[in-house]
């Protein structure tokens, strides 16, 4: 058994074990060439990778292949004993999937040099160090607006390149800093010398293995474009083949065709079918800028139709200035000077002096499409004009609300945190009628009448403290002991009186209300009650108390509704918003923990409490956050709560909740209710208990 146990896994046993974890990746077929590369690893290797497949697997599946086909490289890269290392690797990619996407995580798993050089803490350049000097650069090279900014890797959406916010690769800073621009220069290239001109994404989507396919055509449009740098601009291209080196071996054969003079996009497509029909694993992407072809060509279409409106509305003015009867397209004409490769538009053979920014939309015509479209020569009116977003007949510029907090989740399949995964978006619940308010009141006039005079009771709770120096009273235990000592020759001690010592509470509360879809109806009457009866009786205690409501849909709108906040007072404002309390969406319950415990923990009371109402478990749109996710990232969220020195407590009318209650919350923190009517009497019952 010990020798079975210890063997290698043989490369059927592995096809069968990824079978199942990959099963659902558009990658799958080459599971054969997996199991070949993972055959050589030793046992506990081979577990090692399984295993972590599986969990990147649970994330995306192509993370989940990705990991399997990178890892035994990685492997030999990085200490084969040290497991942290590789864990780190493999956290970075899920960090990054969590924060940007799958591209960008399958670049991050893919980038082992940077990964390396970060973790042995060589020197390195950043991109806010080479970020104006290269802006100015780039700026010149385009002739246009094209913008830097920081990204997880390089690639460009046609109107901005996204660079690494760090670079690692050589040892010396400098060489770092060159590699910056060497990719500046490359994706520049690849907006102007026609990567773009063809359906890219169409062209990807012919193969299955999607991704191999992007990097094979970033590989080998590189090798296209380098050769284009190197003719106009022969110092540039030198820079660049010397930082990069040799092209690897199993590009060579491709290498005449693409670096000849009239190469275009289409020789780039013709040997990227070549390449992918072998099934051939394409060459590391340090010194390649990356493609996304959607993106790109979404940007490039809109700036194409911005383009070309400007340019119309700016010849409509021109007639209308010119005071000429509407002109024929063919009226007018677009022509390239060689000597400056301006362009020259021409109304009736002869040159007219365009405002600048038609200018530059012309100019960016050529760049996109080599040369001015016949559309963009037909004038568009005959008036004035002063080129505006509106004017052009686009969208009005608006920008989605940016979350006011992000907070990281567990997943306990990684057995670590999602980081910034959850956007939380806060609002105030609109004020109601306060109808619903006063009805409660009524008709629960009796009840709370009760509760005031018990929590009044907890409230008026005196301490008796005994041998003081002065006091209204006597204390008879100190007293007698006085006695004994005067009587045995020893001196008495003079602290012979009791003081009474208000009790002074020092508490504040967190009442976390769910206001998930499934709370509508009777339920959320029930909380609605609960919430003005213990509202009311808390006036007497004293106690600082604030209500929260929670819902939201999916990851990116988790939703916190202010009811009453620690500094509100109880007035018709906050009666109001209780009336309007609605049940919304769904309860992604460990980011409104989070939430609130931050609040909570900012109070400065010496004993907190958060409290929470619900109907149910954790749940959340989709299938992730359900079940068992759900369960244990709201138990972390809880325990990071207790670190702060906040305790816990659940009411639910869950009638199974005491399945999952008693994991997330502990045996004695948590109540089950069988009825709903029961929680406006119990709610503000348990709160007293709990603070008593």
């Amino acid at each position: 058994m010990a020798e079975e146990k210890g063997r290698r896994l043989f490369e059927h046993e592995l096809e069968e074990q990824l079978d199942t974890l990959l099963f659902a990746s558009p990658s799958h077929r080459s599971i054969e060439r997996l199991a070949t590369l993972l055959a050589p690893l030793t046992r506990a290797h081979q577990e090692l990778v399984l295993h972590w497949a599986g969990v990147g697997a649970q994330t995306n599946t192509e993370i989940g292949h990705i990991i399997a086909m990178l890892a035994p490289k990685t492997l030999e890269r990085i200490d084969p004993d040290d497991h942290g290392a590789f864990e780190a690797w493999i956290l970075s990619g899920l960090d990054s999937y969590d924060r940007e996407g799958l591209r960008p995580a399958m670049e991050r798993l893919r980038d082992l040099d940077g990964f390396i050089a970060i973790r042995e803490g060589r020197l390195f350049a950043s991109f806010g160090d080479v970020e104006p000097r290269l802006g100015r650069f780039v700026q010149g090279l385009s002739g246009r607006p094209l913008a830097l900014k920081a990204g997880t890797y390089p690639w460009t959406d046609t109107e901005t390149i996204f660079l690494p916010a760090r670079i690692a690769h050589f040892t010396a800073a400098e060489d770092n800093r060159q590699l910056y621009k060497a990719l500046a220069v490359q994706l520049w290239a690849q907006t102007r010398y026609g990567t773009f001109s063809v359906d890219l994404e169409a062209e990807v989507d012919r193969w299955p293995e999607r991704d191999a396919a992007l990097s094979w055509l970033a590989a080998l449009e590189a090798v296209r474009l380098e050769a284009i740098v190197s003719r106009d601009l022969p110092g540039l291209g030198h820079a660049l083949s010397t930082l990069r080196g040799a092209w690897p071996d199993e590009m060579k054969e491709a290498l005449p065709e693409l670096q000849a003079p009239a190469a275009s996009i289409e020789v780039t497509l013709k040997w990227l079918a070549v390449f992918m029909e072998r099934n051939a694993v394409p060459p590391a992407p340090t010194f390649i800028g990356r493609l996304d072809p959607a993106v790109a060509s979404r940007v490039r279409a809109e700036r194409i139709t911005r383009d070309t409106e400007t340019l119309r509305k700016a010849l409509g003015a021109l007639k209308g200035m010119a005071g000429r009867k509407p002109a024929k397209p063919s009226e007018f004409a677009a022509l390239m000077q060689k000597e400056t490769g301006e362009i020259e538009i021409q109304l009736d053979g002869e040159a007219v002096r365009l405002p600048p920014d038609a200018r530059a939309a012309a100019q960016s015509l050529v760049q996109d499409l080599g040369d001015v479209p016949p559309e963009a020569l037909t004038a568009a009116g005959d008036g004035l004009w002063n080129p505006t977003g509106k004017d052009l007949g686009l969208p009005e510029q608006t920008s989605a609300r940016d979350a006011d907090f992000r907070y990281d989740e567990w997943d306990y399949r990684r057995n670590a945190y999602r980081r910034n995964w959850c956007h939380v978006f806060l609002a105030d619940v609109q004020p109601g009628d306060g109808h619903f308010v006063a009805d409660v009141k009524q008709r629960y006039a009796p009840f709370i009448h009760q509760l005031k005079r018990r929590f009044e009771a907890v409230r008026g709770e005196d301490r008796i403290l005994g041998r003081q120096p002065d006091g209204e009273e006597i204390d008879l235990d100190a007293l007698v002991e006085a006695v004994n000592d005067r009587r045995s020759g020893a001196e008495p001690s003079p602290r012979l009186f009791c003081r009474r010592m208000r009790n002074e509470r020092s508490l504040a509360a967190m009442f976390m209300v769910d206001m998930s879809g499934s709370t509508k109806g009777w339920i959320n009457d029930a909380e609605r009650e609960a919430l003005v009866m213990l509202c009311e009786a808390l006036e007497k205690l004293g106690d600082s108390y604030a209500i929260y409501g929670f819902s939201g849909w999916t990851r990116t709108r988790c939703d916190i509704y202010r009811i009453k906040g620690f500094a509100d007072r109880y007035d018709e404002t906050v009666r109001g918003r209780i009336d309007a309390i609605e049940a919304k969406d769904y309860t992604r319950m460990g980011v409104a923990i989070r939430h609130l415990t931050h609040l909570l923990a900012r109070q400065p009371a010496r004993h907190k409490l958060l409290v929470t109402l619900s109907d149910g478990r954790p749940d959340d749109f989709g299938d992730e956050y359900r079940g068992q996710y759900g369960i244990e990232d709201t138990r972390r969220a809880l325990q990071e709560a207790r670190e702060q020195g906040i305790r816990s407590y659940c009411i639910t009318i869950d009638r199974y909740g005491a399945d999952y209650l008693r994991h997330m919350y502990g045996p004695a923190s948590f109540a089950v209710l069988d009825d709903v009517k029961k929680l406006p009497l119990k709610v503000a019952d348990i709160y007293r208990k709990l603070t008593a």
